[in-house]
Parts: structure tokens; C-alpha cells; sequence
């Protein structure tokens, strides 16, 4: 689908989406826990969906009721009906990523699978990890499908944190489901064990574990004693868990799905290049690491002022700054397209984090925001963008990624001409209210947004 915009000016209040990050989890967790689970302001992106089918495949009941999200499942052991039983994660990578292990806790044959990009990014983590806790897997030289057989079982592990932290969130959660006292083990040592351990080597994205944590707290899942993001220690021993029921047995939770940064930094970025807007529903003590993007917008001398009810941002004189985005590389495309109404160079850290995504983003971003005249380039782990402080109206593409998708159209909004985005459909992954909450904003031009007729907003 192509999108064009116009120059615009923005103004009004909007409302942040749902984070599909919590989202997630909070399905996964429910998923996990014995009882109805009720979550609020749940998501509607493909990302929340692909999770929602997930649990619903695996036995759980989903359904909403008046705006809530209602689940009901048994929790773990879980059984599943049919053979061949596959499920399929869409393209999301945290939805594969932390749904395997889960899956893992079946004793049944279970084929994983997903669709565009995500059958190209490596999956050879489990290949290694999970036969060391008693599952058996077969992938595709290390990629989807992925055919598993477990009961996983909990044991002493080391893992490898520096492509992704999701990984990790997939392994807490499995630990933290299981019943404990737990008998059994992949060896007479686990089988005899007091703790079982995950120790992790150099972790990425530490706030996303954060988050993990406090939702499995929510749910009434098993939380691990955190040592310093370097080892997490479940007791085997019903006493000592946290809470102390532990395995998901508590009948069922309430929880909220917070307000997304992650699509909110595309909102505070736009507010400070056509702004003055408003956004609401972005919490300041959130866990989410693409809280970050205050920062960034701090170093850049937005025009920011936060109150009670939320967080104002209007256009101010910008210039080049420093951020370091190791811990959140999804900040990447919005930063980008901040930094290109920042005379001067800006340098960003952690282009390493870019390459297994929906695109390689530092290759798209060089390429598309190039069409507009802003200079990307990267030494080593850090990417410079230099800028005269204008942009260039042009033909882009998403390539099919989502945040590409956002960060192109932000840019546009004060480009010397229209932007034309092809396949703009790309932000229904994680935000599809994007172009209908920035028509929502429009003012003094209008028109700005060029739809195909009868179509609506890619639905």
C-alpha cells in the first residue's frame, strides 16, 4: 500500500497504543497461570494477535468483552489436541523467541513456524540451549520451522544474552511455570538440585528483563532471585518461591497493559518536528527501555514539558547529539528521523543490535533516509547521521518493516515536498493505528494523508 504526505503541522492530544511488549507477555503469562486472567487496554496489532492465536491454539480460552481482554487456562501441564499440532508466530520475534521454551513444557510434538522475516532470522539459540533441559528439536539449519518434543526441564545453564534479550524472557518464564518442588531432571544432578540457575554473558536490553519479571509477578509466576543480570536463581523448594505458591497457581490476575514507547517515540519525535502535540498514557516509570527516547529528545533540545496528565513536545531549534542505544535498538528509526532536523552529526551506539530485525535497519535506514538527503554512516558499533537540518520530500519504501514505515513518515512531515511511502501497510506489526492517530493531529493543512478510496486504514 502506498501512503503520500504532505508537509503538515500537527496539533491536539493522542493517546500512546498499547505496548505489545506487555502485551505479550501478559498473554503469555496468563497463559501460564491456572484461572481467568483479565487484561485491560490490551493491544490490536499483528504482533498482539499472532500471541493472542498462540495461547488460544495451545488450549487456553480468549476472548473480549467490552474493551477487556478475558483468558482462562489450566495453566502447566497443558495439553493440546490434533496431530500434527502446529502454531504459528506471525512475524513477530518476541512471540517466537518466548514462546518456545513455553511450548517446550508439552509433552507433545509441537511444529513452530512463522512468516516473513522471521524465517530468515537465526534460531540456533534453542538448537543449543534446549537439549540441555530434556527437549528434544529439530530446526532448519538453525531456522524456522522449529518441530520440539519436550517436557522442558529445569536445570543449571549458561546462556548467550547479546543477540536478544527475548530469549532469556522465553526461559524465565518456562522456569517460572513449573510447579515447584520440582522432581525430576535431565541428570542426577538437577534431579537432586536445591537451585536451578540461568547464568547469562553479556546481556542486551536489561529493561526488557525488567519488565519480564514484574509480569510474571503479576501472573503469580516463580520469580527468580536476580543477581545483577548475570544469573537468575529459582529454588526448588516451595517455601522459598516467590510468590510462594509459584508455578502460575494462582487463579487467575488483573493487569493492565501499559502505554507503548516504543510507538510513543514516534509520536514524541513528530511532536517535536511539527508539533505542538500532547501524548498521554506514557508511563515515566515504566521498565520499558524505549523510555530512553526522553532522553534523547532532552539532547536534542526539544521543545519538552512534562505534567501531570502527560507529556508536551513542540518544535524548537535542534541540534546533533550523542545517545547510546544498545539497550534499545528499536529506538533506531525514530531516532534517525529526529536526528535529520538536527543540524550537525549525531552519533547513535549499538548498530550491532540492527542487523536481525524486520529489515537490516542500518542498511534501510542509510538507504531510504538517503533519498531525503540525510548522510548515514557507521563506524564499528556507532552510526553518524549528518544533517543540514532539512529533509527532502521522496519516494521511500518500508521495506516491509514496520518501524521504517513510522520513521519515514515522521520525516516527511516537514520535508521540503510529499513523501511517498510504499508499503506503508508495514506499521500494522505493532502500531496499526498510526496513520489515523496522525490524521487525528492534523490541523491548518489538510489533506495530508493520501489513502486509496474504500479501504480504509489497513484493515
Amino acid at each position: 500500500m502506498i501512503v503520500t504526505i504532505q508537509p503538515s503541522i500537527l496539533s491536539g492530544i493522542i493517546h500512546a497504543p498499547a505496548s505489545k511488549s506487555s502485551m505479550q507477555r501478559a498473554c503469555a503469562a496468563a497463559f501460564l497461570t491456572n484461572g481467568k486472567s483479565i487484561i485491560h487496554n490490551p493491544g490490536h496489532s499483528n504482533d498482539d494477535k499472532a500471541a493472542m492465536d498462540i495461547i488460544a491454539r495451545l488450549g487456553a480460552k480468549v476472548r473480549l468483552d467490552k474493551g477487556e481482554l478475558i483468558i482462562q487456562s489450566e495453566g502447566v501441564p497443558f495439553t493440546t489436541h490434533g496431530s500434527p499440532f502446529t502454531i504459528n508466530c506471525g512475524e513477530s520475534g518476541l512471540s517466537i523467541r518466548m514462546f518456545v521454551p513455553i511450548v517446550a513444557l508439552s509433552k507433545k510434538e509441537i511444529t513452530i513456524n512463522g512468516e516473513g522475516s522471521l524465517l530468515t532470522r537465526p534460531m540456533d539459540f534453542f538448537d543449543e540451549v534446549l537439549p540441555k533441559l530434556g527437549v528434544k528439536i529439530k530446526s532448519n539449519d538453525g531456522k524456522l520451522p522449529l518441530i520440539i518434543q519436550g517436557p522442558l526441564q529445569p536445570a543449571n545453564i549458561e546462556v548467550d544474552g547479546s543477540l536478544s534479550s527475548q530469549f532469556l524472557t522465553g526461559l524465565l518464564m518456562a522456569y517460572g511455570a513449573v510447579p515447584y518442588p520440582f522432581e525430576g531432571g535431565v541428570n542426577e544432578e538437577s534431579a537432586a538440585a536445591k537451585i536451578f540457575s540461568i547464568k547469562v554473558k553479556n546481556l542486551k536490553s536489561k529493561p526488557y528483563i525488567d519488565l519480564t519479571l514484574n509480569v510474571m509477578k503479576k501472573f503469580g509466576l516463580n520469580v527468580p532471585e536476580n543477581r545483577n543480570y548475570e544469573e537468575f536463581i529459582f529454588y526448588n523448594d516451595s517455601s522459598k518461591v516467590s510468590p510462594p505458591t509459584g508455578g502460575g497457581n494462582l487463579e487467575g490476575a488483573s493487569y493492565t497493559v501499559e502505554g507503548d514507547w516504543s510507538g510513543g517515540a514516534f509520536l514524541l519525535v513528530a511532536g517535536a518536528i511539527a508539533g505542538p502535540i500532547a501524548v498521554r498514557g506514557l508511563d515515566l516509570t515504566s521498565t520499558q527501555a524505549d523510555k530512553a527516547i526522553m532522553d534523547s529528545l532532552i539532547r536534542a533540545n526539544a521543545g519538552i514539558m512534562i505534567n501531570a496528565k502527560g507529556i508536551n513536545i513542540h518544535p524548537a531549534q535542534m541540534t546533533a547529539f550523542n545517545f547510546d542505544a544498545t539497550d534499545c535498538p528499536d529506538l533506531f528509526p525514530p531516532l534517525v528521523a529526529l536526528a535529520a532536523y538536527c543540524k550537525g552529526i549525531t552519533k547513535i551506539n549499538g548498530v550491532n543490535r540492527l542487523t536481525y530485525k524486520e529489515s537490516n535497519r542500518a542498511l534501510t535506514l542509510q538507504e531510504e533516509f538517503g533519498k531525503m538527503g540525510v548522510k548515514i554512516k557507521w563506524e564499528d558499533d556507532v552510526m553518524l547521521i549528518n544533517s543540514i537540518g532539512k529533509v527532502k520530500g521522496a519516494r521511500v519504501h518500508s521495506h516491509h518493516d514496520h518501524r521504517i514505515a513510522m520513521a519515514c513518515t515522521v520525516a516527511a512531515l516537514k520535508a521540503d515536498g510529499e513523501m511517498i511511502i510504499e508499503e506503508a501497510q508495514a506499521v500494522n506489526k505493532s502500531y496499526p493505528d498510526f496513520f489515523n492517530d496522525l490524521k487525528i493531529l492534523k490541523a491548518e493543512i489538510n489533506n495530508q494523508f493520501s489513502l486509496p478510496e474504500n479501504q480504509g486504514i489497513f484493515e
